[in-house]
């Protein structure tokens, strides 16, 4: 099952949100939606959104304001999107939407197959990547405390950790031999 996070649908159009959750519903992730470029970027700064789908043109804040603005903000600025429009293929609007960093950008009507397909990858990749950002900065606390734990109080110092040296019977074995060998060889 998908983690915690959610994907969050944005489009002003009430019927092109139903149609998208429909698509979207045997994925098995958690949906949300909006209606506006302002409601989107209020969700999305309170965090736990893994995935944006939005419509590039709606009245007021437009989809490329809202990914603009994303990118702008630590928190949100590596959240995949995938802009939807319903306006045909636009040079200019694809440049601008790729220059962003928007994933992919998706012409309606939708194919729910193709759009399960790269919402599925692109929720995963997200997802993978949060959970190597937790396992670094669990293993940089790790280290913090052994660092910590190793250090002599006394001088500020780190004790080195030296292991006792060990004996490498294999080398010394391997040169008797040799030696065995030279001195038949001499006889």
């Amino acid at each position: 099952m998908p983690s915690e996070a959610k994907i969050l649908i944005v489009d002003d159009h009430e019927d092109t949100l139903y149609a998208l959750e429909s698509a979207l519903a045997p994925l098995g992730y958690r949906l949300t939606r909006a209606t506006s470029g302002d409601a989107a970027l209020k969700e999305v700064l309170r965090g736990q959104v893994g995935l944006l789908l939005l419509d590039v043109r709606m009245p007021g804040v437009s989809g490329l304001d809202v990914v603009r603005y994303m990118r702008g903000v630590e928190q949100t600025q590596h959240i995949p999107v995938i802009l939807l429009t319903g306006f045909g293929p636009d040079a200019e609007l694809t440049a601008a939407a790729f220059r962003l960093g928007v994933a992919d950008l998706v012409m309606k009507p939708i194919d729910p197959w193709a759009l399960r397909t790269k919402v599925r990858y692109l929720y995963d990749a997200h997802e993978r990547a949060h959970a190597l950002e937790r396992e670094v900065r669990d293993l940089r606390a790790r280290l913090k405390e052994h660092e910590e734990l190793t250090r002599d109080p006394g001088d500020g110092h780190h004790r080195e950790g030296r292991v006792p040296a060990q004996h490498d019977s294999t080398r010394d074995s391997t040169r008797d031999s040799a030696q065995g060998g030279r001195a038949a060889d001499r006889a």
